[in-house]
């Protein structure tokens, strides 16, 4: 939150709008943040939305790594989006598909209509080095407890925590879109080195994110605007679901949406 960083395109954490004292707690503040909503609710309509949330979370832990910092627990529970845009009414806190009032469903746009941005949370585990250090640290599971590094065989053996991260960020990609949606294949080479059982051996950030420019710009505009079906789709509800995505996706051609809905 502090010069230059905040600055820094590339800068995802969530931004503190105000610090509450508690009364009668000399240990206690409320830190008051945005209202914001897993990354992942709505699901994403096309392969474009994907890669603009790939992009976002890839380029932030990009900037974490270069400054130093571990964040060691960017997983599923910890992305989540500003989604105020895509939504009408405001939506209950714990019931998130009912309005705030409770009069009825939320409804939403999809991200290529109103292009969102995603933030990391959760920074209790994290931990920032000196540069040129090595650091080494006793395995801490978080969210994500499928790191080869961080199995009960391993508890007593300190590990570098850059590469865990690179882990985690693979695995929420392998899980999240490559096994619960059909077509993100291009997405599985580079998913596989970064969740390689050798932490030695995955890839640093900065060749994740040269990796996968490359990725995102062999995609064609087809592609992109193509509908992400989920695995456990049934096929009836696939074929109603296409003829309301042709016309949409007819619609944001027409008024010149970006096929990847990137934030301005």
């Amino acid at each position: 939150m502090s010069e230059p960083l905040a600055s820094d395109p590339r800068n995802h954490s969530v931004k503190i709008l105000d610090v509450l004292t508690v009364p009668d707690e000399t240990n206690w503040e409320i830190i008051v943040v945005p209202f914001l909503r897993t990354f992942d609710s709505p699901y994403f309509a096309t392969f474009g939305e994907a890669i603009a949330f790939f992009t976002q979370i890839i380029e932030f832990l990009q900037l974490l790594h270069e400054n130093r910092i571990a964040h060691r627990d960017c997983c599923h529970g910890n992305m989540m989006m500003d989604a105020s845009k895509l939504y009408k009414q405001p939506w209950h806190p714990v019931k998130i598909n009912r309005r705030r009032n409770w009069k009825g469903s939320v409804s939403h746009t999809t991200r290529t209509n109103r292009p969102v941005k995603y933030f990391y949370i959760d920074y209790g585990m994290s931990r920032k080095y000196k540069p040129g250090d090595v650091p080494l640290e006793l395995p801490m599971q978080g969210n994500d407890k499928t790191a080869p590094e961080h199995q009960p065989e391993n508890y007593d053996t300190p590990c570098d925590p850059f590469p865990t991260d690179i882990y985690y960020l693979g695995n929420l990609i392998r899980q999240d879109f490559v096994l619960k949606y059909y077509g993100f294949g291009f997405m599985e080479d580079l998913v596989s080195d970064m969740t390689h059982q050798d932490p030695l051996k995955r890839p640093k950030i900065d060749e994740v994110v040269a990796r996968f420019a490359k990725i995102r710009k062999s995609l064609s505009t087809r592609k992109l605007r193509s509908r992400t079906t989920r695995r456990k789709e049934v096929g009836i509800v696939t074929f109603f679901r296409l003829g309301v995505h042709y016309a949409r996706t007819a619609r944001f051609i027409l008024t010149r949406k970006p096929a990847i809905p990137d934030p301005v």
